[in-house]
């Protein structure tokens, strides 16, 4: 158990890197009080232009990274069966640092980049590499039909996690048992909360009334 928090508090640390709202003071404007509201990799397109929307893109995918990264290699010799699971809470709370940053009033992104993150370095870990360019096959097929980023990037994680929980259950995923259901689990959970953090998304996307690529926010 003190592993498990060790990996979280690590991640949590990583987290609160918010790239899109450092990015906009260097800018002399707060993210979170134009467009969305939210501090995350579209908004920062649509607010602060590419350059912006990239850089937040890369910031916010790597940190999960870093922090999965140190806590495998403090881990891997002192506990090896669990390690991976052990790299999933790092991820995990690089996510909840993301999303609910304290010293921003627990306002932050929504996850889908920091969500990516996480699914790099375990998939490439655990011998799943594949999983990632089918999801994200399926989020730019989703996008290029519907225009909606949301609907794209909430199915793309589910896909993820689909896959996640197949290619487990066929052997594939190199996690020993119990430590493949933990891990299951520690990934539906952050699934769930980047969706939950798309309610407002999913409303408009049932009301039509959703912000489509290229359109200005309403």
């Amino acid at each position: 158990m003190l592993y498990r928090i060790i990996c979280l508090i690590i991640g949590y640390i990583f987290g609160l890197i918010q790239t899109a709202y450092i990015y906009g003071e260097i800018k002399h404007i707060d993210i979170r009080e134009h467009g969305s509201g939210n501090a995350g990799t579209t908004n920062a397109l649509r607010t602060l232009g590419k350059k912006a929307g990239l850089i937040t893109f890369l910031g916010d995918t790597l940190k999960p990274v870093a922090a999965m990264a140190i806590c495998y290699f403090i881990f891997r010799d002192r506990a090896p069966e669990s390690v991976k699971a052990l790299i999933l809470y790092a991820g995990a709370g690089a996510m909840m640092g993301h999303v609910f940053p304290v010293y921003l009033g627990f306002r932050g992104g929504k996850g889908i980049a920091t969500l990516g993150g996480v699914g790099i370095f375990f998939s490439c870990l655990s011998g799943i590499w594949f999983a990632l360019p089918i999801s994200i096959i399926i989020f730019i097929l989703i996008v290029a039909v519907t225009k909606y980023v949301s609907l794209g990037s909430i199915i793309m994680l589910v896909s993820y996690l689909v896959q996640l929980i197949i290619y487990g259950q066929l052997g594939i995923c190199k996690v020993e048992v119990p430590y493949l259901y933990e891990c299951y689990g520690i990934y539906f959970i952050i699934c769930a909360i980047a969706i939950i953090k798309h309610s407002a998304n999913i409303r408009r996307l049932l009301s039509g009334t959703e912000n489509k690529i290229g359109s200005k926010n309403k």
